[in-house]
């Protein structure tokens, strides 16, 4: 017996997402010849859904990223699929990822307080789905929702 065809018999291969179910697994401890990659979009997605699940996040995007997203959310028949990823960039090596977000912050909010626990369910979000490590969330906050906004675009016109 040949000591390839002893190793196999010897220890059978079980994938590993049959070995010890419920228990995170290092990406690198399935098989130095297998390779896992995650794309840009699916991490950027992760992260733009963590953040949008802590209150006090009003909108995400940049003024124009916002603007588009109203634009093409008005066109029938269009459908959104990068809403979830709006307001986020991010970069990705084979085994950190780094984020940066935009988003618009409801008035009264204290932001060291918001920027933290987004950054915290981020990172959480992120590296417990995918495997990777987060090496940094930027957060920019590029405006604030007043309640008055609201109300000025539902009051009646001035003139008729």
């Amino acid at each position: 017996m040949t000591e390839a065809t002893r190793t196999s018999e010897s220890e059978p291969r079980v994938p590993a997402a049959r070995e010890g179910r419920g228990r995170s697994t290092d990406l690198s401890e399935v098989s130095s010849e297998s390779r896992t990659s995650i794309a840009e979009n699916v991490v950027a997605k992760i992260a733009g859904m963590a953040t949008r699940e802590i209150g006090g996040v009003y909108e995400m995007g940049g003024g124009a990223a916002r603007a588009f997203g109203a634009v093409r959310d008005r066109i029938p028949g269009s459908t959104s699929t990068s809403t979830a990823a709006r307001g986020v960039a991010v970069e990705v090596g084979e085994r950190q990822a780094a984020v940066d977000l935009q988003f618009v912050v409801d008035y009264g909010v204290a932001i060291p307080d918001l920027v933290n626990a987004v950054r915290r369910n981020v990172v959480t979000g992120v590296e417990r789905m995918t495997g990777l490590e987060v090496t940094e969330v930027n957060i920019s906050i590029e405006d604030i929702h007043l309640p008055e906004d609201d109300e000025a675009g539902a009051s009646e016109p001035r003139v008729e």
